[in-house]
């Protein structure tokens, strides 16, 4: 990834600023019907309806199973999705239990809440909120309340059909119950040991005797992290209820789920609050490509609040980032989608932030508290930062930080950019001036190193994990006369810099 630069490095330039050139289509009555994730519980609240329509990628999804084919290095599953399987890398597999058990000790009371605010999603009254409106504090403190109102009210039906969590045509895209099950991973609060007494008030299905993680036992024993009989020392966060009235007009009651027996039988890897937060993450920062860096810092948050309650592991955030991307990308790379849903969505939401804060975008950004978050009171993770967030740079320095979470490389090193086919439409409103080649080199020039776990560098497919959408979208990018495209900094505003020379 390239690093920040100065404009002194750029002679006789001509700068296109993104968000003044980027154009939107009128909006269409017409809106998509997607796949839905299995989550989802309820119709979006928004009074006002869209009339479904169709689009190619309706029937187009990802098969998230090969995208996500890298865990197989590490695990392998019994084969009978009962949460047993061989180990395969025990010094890997003994880093996510490290710090998954850190993050979970050591996250402030304050992101324990938002923890618990992230794993919500809407309830059939509609009285909940999702996903796709509990990270809109990644658009600041007017455009976030702005925002929240316009869903609360009804006031943004393109907006909430596009991006809903639970059943949003790309905000509930893809399902991640079939990788689940196959991956069949234990997660992180069950016990290793099958003789742990059952927790108080949990189902009767997630008994240590039934759902355990037995299978881990012998890479738990002995270590720092966890208990003399092998269970990590996870700390269950209490549920509550939320009484601020941030997201919803009402009361709303949250829990981390651990007596669930849909939680505690399901797989860990990967995480399908992570891909949901990062599929409304994405769309909401192609539709506001003014604040891409931010939201999907504060999508990369949503995923990482997974960990905070105990009932995922990094890998298993790594493994949802991708399966957003992935189903993203296929959204993206539907022109008929782009023009009939997406691009009116932009529109709606643009008029509706501006007409609500009585300035133009550009202003109300700047006049704005920017998204902020101290996840561990300033305590530094293990190989890592203190992961705080005050500004764009530092969004975009965890939001990368978070791309590996400092795992060993486990595979081919050095290898060269693998930019998986149709992930340069993920820039196309950052971008709209550039080619898909463009773009996609763009990617190429932001994307980390080859051979952290997951990456598929070298097969058919590319490699999602290497993707750094926040650096890509920050990016000041070169354009040469014959068309060819240099990144030149990152951590600033995305922008096009054209060389007359």
């Amino acid at each position: 990834m390239r690093t920040k630069t100065t404009r002194s490095t750029v002679r006789k330039v001509a700068i296109t600023a993104v968000a003044a050139s980027f154009l939107v289509a009128t909006p269409l009555a017409a809106q998509a019907a997607g796949t839905a994730t299995g989550t989802a519980t309820a119709t979006p609240t928004a009074s006002a309806t869209v009339t479904p329509a169709s689009y190619p990628s309706d029937t187009q999804a990802p098969d998230l199973v090969p995208l996500l084919a890298g865990y197989q290095q590490l695990w392998t599953p019994s084969g009978k999705s009962d949460l047993h399987g061989t180990v395969l890398n025990s010094g890997v597999l003994a880093l996510n239990d490290k710090l998954t058990v850190w993050i979970n000790n050591n996250a402030t009371k304050q992101q324990q809440f938002r923890a618990l605010q992230n794993a919500e999603y809407q309830t059939a009254d509609g009285t909940a909120y999702d996903q796709s409106v509990s990270i809109a504090d990644a658009l600041g403190s007017k455009l976030a309340a702005a925002y929240v109102k316009g869903t609360e009210d009804g006031a943004l039906p393109l907006t909430t059909a596009l991006i809903n969590s639970s059943n949003g045509t790309s905000g509930a895209y893809v399902s991640t119950g079939t990788a689940k099950g196959l991956y069949s991973y234990p997660r992180p609060y069950l016990p290793s040991d099958p003789a742990t007494p059952a927790v108080a008030g949990d189902a009767a299905g997630c008994a240590p005797t039934l759902v355990n993680a037995s299978s881990l036992m012998a890479n738990r024993t002995g270590k720092s992290y966890a208990s003399a009989d092998g269970n990590l020392n996870i700390k269950r966060v209490a549920d509550t209820v939320d009484t601020t009235h941030e997201f919803s007009k009402s009361d709303v009651a949250l829990s981390a789920g651990y007596a669930s027996t849909g939680i505690c039988t399901g797989g860990s890897f990967p995480s399908g609050h992570t891909t949901t937060a990062y599929q409304a993450g994405i769309t909401l920062a192609t539709i506001l490509p003014e604040l891409a860096p931010e939201i999907l810092a504060r999508a990369s948050e949503a995923g990482n609040n997974r960990i905070v309650l105990g009932v995922h592991y990094p890998l298993d955030i790594v493994g949802g980032r991708i399966d957003g991307e992935a189903a993203l990308a296929k959204r993206w790379s539907d022109p008929a989608y782009v023009k009939g849903v997406l691009l009116p969505a932009r529109a709606e939401l643009v008029k509706y932030l501006q007409t609500s804060t009585g300035l133009s975008l550009s202003k109300a950004i700047k006049t704005e508290k920017a998204y902020a978050d101290n996840p561990y009171g300033g305590k530094t993770i293990p190989g890592g930062s203190a992961q705080i967030v005050n500004n764009r740079a530092s969004a975009v320095s965890v939001y990368t930080e978070r791309l590996t979470y400092g795992f060993p490389k486990t595979g081919v090193t050095g290898a060269k950019a693998s930019v998986p086919a149709g992930a340069e439409n993920l820039l196309i409103t950052t971008f709209p001036t550039l080619t898909a080649a463009q773009r996609a080199s763009v990617l190429a020039q932001t994307e980390i190193a080859s051979g952290y776990p997951l990456d598929q560098t070298g097969s058919d497919q590319g490699s999602w994990e290497r993707l750094n959408l926040a650096a890509a979208t920050s990016a000041t990018v070169l354009l040469s006369h014959n068309g060819q495209v240099k990144v030149i900094a990152t951590g600033g505003t995305a922008r096009v810099v054209k060389n007359y020379r």
